[in-house]
């Protein structure tokens, strides 16, 4: 059985950092891409960062510079640093694999309020 265990989320005020781990069990971690998602209240759930097993990253946008993805495989975890948080980076935080994003399976994620 496949888990994702988000962790490292809180309140933190405009400008400050965070980071954000995500414990994986259930699948061979070091042969999977991983990304992190966010959803906002009101809002649909949207794609944040990525690493490929083999470590190459990719952001969205609106965090590239701020935020940086991580993996340890020894450690079956991937990480997600953000600095220079913002209003508009409050949300849910999830990890996740991409095709278990998009068949829907998703964990409980972890709540990140940025307060101004």
């Amino acid at each position: 059985q496949v888990q994702l265990v988000e962790s490292g989320g809180g309140l933190v005020q405009a400008g400050g950092s965070l980071r954000l781990s995500c414990a994986a069990s259930g699948i061979i971690f070091s042969d999977n891409a991983m990304g992190w998602y966010r959803q906002a209240p009101g809002n649909q759930r949207e794609w944040v960062a990525s690493i490929t097993s083999g470590g190459r990253t990719n952001y969205r946008d609106s965090v590239k510079g701020r935020f940086a993805i991580s993996r340890d495989n020894a450690k079956n975890t991937v990480y997600l640093q953000m600095n220079s948080l913002k209003p508009e980076d409050t949300a849910v935080y999830y990890c996740n694999t991409p095709s278990r994003a998009m068949f829907g399976y998703w964990g409980q994620g972890t709540q990140v309020t940025v307060s101004s």
